[in-house]
């Protein structure tokens, strides 16, 4: 039995579905109950991470467990290590961890796969690139306005489908192989946000506005729902990224036999949320 945490979450929704699909018995963890319909057969535990204990009662039986923290875990004062050793308790043996591609150049701390790493566990990481998905927050804008507003237009990344993380994780959660292993997850090429603008937009067939912020401008407004340093560090990785940041991997295609999808092809799956 597999365990999916995060398992309504952009990630963990296709991977569910992959892991059912591959014949795999899941039981699928998220903070909230969901919101749609879970795949026949899956079980469904409400628990929230940042009270290690909520998690035993799915662990019985199970062997791998994907393991995905939210942005908030940090911010409300969660240690993964905890989570980890009730894991461990539990008689999982593997541990599959999502993290971010940020670790492999030094912009992000390592300390959440340390705890991986460091566990006893077989582990394996997946380092990912930014998600296509972040852009769902000009969705409201682009419905009401037909209008994007967002800070460093033309500074592009090698964001990553969601859907490619899932169909990797699903991968390398079914097999033992991958284990002792750090892979990381980016999309074909890198990307702007004026140029994901205008896949919205060729997708819609209709224009979308592009209107580009300053830096502070772009502070005000995620201060809103963000911590000051972090609205920094955010900030910094948008507007000069590393040249490991904007470095497109093959990892995925390695493992899936297949390109990454790419934006355009996001954007027209997704075209509902932007109509």
């Amino acid at each position: 039995m597999i365990v999916v945490t995060g398992a309504t979450g952009n990630v963990g929704r296709p991977l569910v579905a992959a892991l059912v699909a591959a014949g795999e018995q899941v039981t699928a963890v998220s903070r909230q109950i969901p919101t749609t319909q879970l795949p026949t057969g899956v079980r469904h535990h409400q628990a929230d991470l940042t009270e290690p204990k909520n998690l035993k009662p799915v662990l019985d039986g199970a062997k791998t467990l994907f393991l995905l923290t939210s942005g908030d875990f940090m911010a409300a004062g969660g240690n993964l290590s905890d989570v980890v050793d009730v894991i461990r308790a539990g008689g999982v043996q593997r541990i599959v961890l999502l993290s971010s591609q940020g670790v492999s150049t030094g912009e992000h701390s390592s300390e959440l796969e340390d705890a991986v790493t460091q566990s006893g566990l077989e582990w394996t990481i997946l380092r990912s690139g930014g998600f296509h998905s972040n852009t769902l927050q000009w969705a409201d804008a682009i419905r009401e306005h037909r209008t994007v507003t967002a800070p460093f237009g033309d500074v592009a990344l090698p964001t990553i489908d969601p859907a490619d993380i899932a169909q990797v994780a699903a991968a390398v959660l079914r097999d033992a192989s991958h284990a002792g292993n750090v892979y990381e997850l980016t999309g074909p090429v890198e990307i702007s946000p004026r140029e994901q603008t205008a896949a919205i937009a060729d997708a819609l067939g209709e224009p979308v506005r592009f209107v580009e912020q300053t830096r502070s401008e772009a502070k005000a407004a995620m201060m809103q729902f963000m911590p000051e340093p972090l609205v920094e560090s955010t900030l910094d990785v948008l507007g000069a990224p590393s040249a490991g940041l904007r470095r497109v991997s093959p990892d995925v295609e390695r493992l899936l036999g297949r390109p990454p999808l790419t934006f355009a092809q996001w954007a027209t799956r997704n075209l509902a949320a932007f109509r």
